[in-house]
């Protein structure tokens, strides 16, 4: 008899005492091909292929070839999709839910105050001008007038009010980001439709609507999942909003805003600019709006987690985890579709896929 097979669908470098782990406990490992997360590729018959009577997909993000419902109803022993990120946007998980398949992702400390610290870094380089000023020395300019920079914390002694954040998204990240301005005394506005009010005051954050976020805040920034709700929750309505001199910050999912609507925004001079590390086709177009706008767009190429010497390390370990446990017949602390779980546990609860 075979052992059961588990399908790393989108490799990064897994540590080979990973690999030893899921082929100690009595599975098979099979491994996809790189193609699969290359753009503008057509690899969805590879990939069910390849699925077929698997009992757990894993991988990191695969947004060309995404995880489908065609895919997942390849195998009826399918326990488990385990991502190594935060995001979730390329399964399909209304197809995981109705098929009783759990769905992990991997929030890690690393990966989420990571790109917390992206936002900060990209939220100062702009208001601060520092790419404007670097620029200006290299070929002779000294102190130009119109590199004057924004003033971030409040001075309380000369009523000078400071700038306004709004966060859009108050979990992990986005609570970061609040954490990691409080010594700033800025002003803190945030959106969150999903958390309590406990979570707000622990940020240090007022809560308003999304409206009052867009019209008050001089710099906006976005920390959601991509959902059907979120999918372009900022175009050209909520750019009309905000004060001409406000920034956006994406260090979220590429779809979240309407690059197109902004880079127009921008360019018009109805808002100041952006920093982005998201975007809605990866890499970006060499066609797109965004590449002429010159340091009014700050862009980073989707590595805002990206750790040096880490990266996904603590994600691979965190999907690890998650598998074996899903195998075991026991839920995982990481599920990211939990309606599905009482269906799960009538399926597989306490059943151990080798036995």
């Amino acid at each position: 008899m075979s052992k059961p097979k588990i399908l790393i669908f989108a490799p990064r470098e897994e540590p080979p005492s990973i690999i030893r782990e899921l082929e100690g406990a009595g599975y098979q490992v099979a491994m996809g091909e790189r193609d699969w997360q290359l753009p503008r590729g057509h690899y969805e018959d590879a990939f069910a292929a390849a699925a077929r009577d698997t009992v757990a997909l894993m991988g990191t993000s695969i947004r060309h070839t995404p995880v489908s419902r065609r895919i997942m109803e390849g195998s009826q022993r399918l326990r488990i999709v385990a991502k190594y990120t935060a995001g979730v946007d390329d399964v399909d998980i209304e197809a995981a839910t109705d098929l009783g398949i759990l769905v992990c992702h991997a929030p890690t400390e690393s990966n989420c105050f990571a790109v917390a610290e992206t936002t900060v870094a990209m939220m100062l380089t702009i208001l601060k001008k520092v790419r404007e000023r670097n620029a200006g020395v290299r070929i002779g300019k000294w102190r130009e007038p119109h590199h004057g920079a924004t003033y971030v914390g409040s001075r309380l002694s000369d009523d000078y009010p400071g700038i306004t954040l709004g966060i859009v998204g108050l979990g992990r990240i986005g609570s970061r980001v609040a954490q990691l301005l409080a010594p700033w005394r800025i002003r803190i506005l945030a959106y969150d439709p999903y958390i309590d009010a406990t979570r707000f005051q622990l940020a240090g954050a007022r809560k308003v609507d999304y409206d009052t976020l867009l019209r008050e805040s001089d710099v906006v920034s976005f920390h959601v999942v991509l959902t059907k709700e979120t999918r372009f929750m900022f175009g050209e309505r909520e750019l009309s909003l905000m004060k001409p001199s406000a920034v956006v910050l994406n260090t979220a999912r590429g779809k979240v805003i309407d690059e197109a609507a902004t880079a127009r925004a921008i360019a018009a001079g109805r808002i100041s600019g952006a920093g982005i590390d998201a975007f809605e086709e990866e890499p970006l177009p060499a066609e797109s709006p965004l590449r002429a706008l010159g340091d009014k767009v700050l862009l980073s190429p989707h590595s805002a987690g990206f750790n040096a010497g880490g990266e996904l390390r603590p994600g691979i370990t965190w999907a690890t985890r998650s598998v074996l446990t899903a195998l075991t017949g026991q839920v995982p602390d990481n599920v990211y579709n939990r309606d599905v779980i009482p269906r799960w546990k009538e399926r597989f609860g306490g059943a151990n896929v080798t036995g």
